[in-house]
């Protein structure tokens, strides 16, 4: 082999070695501009595993005010990083729906076992919590409901995060809920509301994504 083949071919090895990480890149950047701008809906073109319904697109819930029982302002970005369940209450007082889904939630979250930690919950609504009376005579479990929904929360949901939303948050935020109450959500550790449940999805479903997720995430 001639010097100047040699030469050649060596350029061309360098040129292949450069040139498909470049084209993987390029591709790679082309697909996600469409994918952001709406031009390509991704995950319903491959599929997905997932039990519950993909919010699209997330909601980001650093993009509202959200703010204590006392008016302390929150941002969910300074709470720990973790993914949360949240049940979002569009009503005047926690009912039947609302306290179910405060049980549905709490028993998966017990149910996560080993992972408890990396989870967590948050009560959302416009109206605090202290001003939010609780109407029914029997949690889901059975037992006596205690005389208000601080008093629930404070008893039998302990660790949960209660904070409210700013007036006209919630429509935006949760539309899905107010066609279904018993609609509830699943945000990222970075605060983007992901996807949505509601009662006709079995609670192992739910268990299926969360392990499915906190396994293929660093959070």
């Amino acid at each position: 082999m001639s010097e100047d083949t040699q030469i050649r071919n060596n350029r061309l090895i360098l040129l292949t070695i450069i040139g498909v990480p470049m084209m993987m890149i390029l591709a790679a950047t082309w697909l996600w501009y469409f994918v952001v701008n709406g031009d390509l809906d991704l995950v319903g073109s491959l599929g997905t595993a997932n039990r519950g319904h993909l919010v699209q697109p997330p909601r980001q819930l650093d993009g509202f005010a959200l703010a204590e029982d006392t008016g302390a302002v929150v941002k969910y970005a300074d709470l720990p990083r973790k993914w949360t369940l949240v049940i979002a209450n569009g009503g005047p007082d926690c009912d039947q729906a609302c306290e179910s889904t405060l049980y549905v939630t709490r028993q998966i979250h017990v149910a996560m076992g080993k992972e408890f930690n990396r989870i967590g919950r948050l009560y959302l609504s416009e109206i605090p919590v202290a001003n939010t009376p609780l109407v029914v005579e029997q949690m889901s479990d059975q037992r006596p409901a205690p005389g208000s929904l601080s008093e629930l929360l404070a008893t039998e949901h302990r660790g949960l995060k209660a904070l409210t939303l700013a007036s006209g948050a919630y429509a935006s935020l949760f539309p899905e809920q107010q066609q279904d109450a018993t609609t509830w959500y699943l945000v990222d550790p970075l605060g983007w509301v992901m996807m949505s449940y509601n009662s006709e999805i079995h609670y192992k479903d739910v268990i299926s994504d969360l392990k499915f997720l906190l396994k293929n995430s660093s959070e």
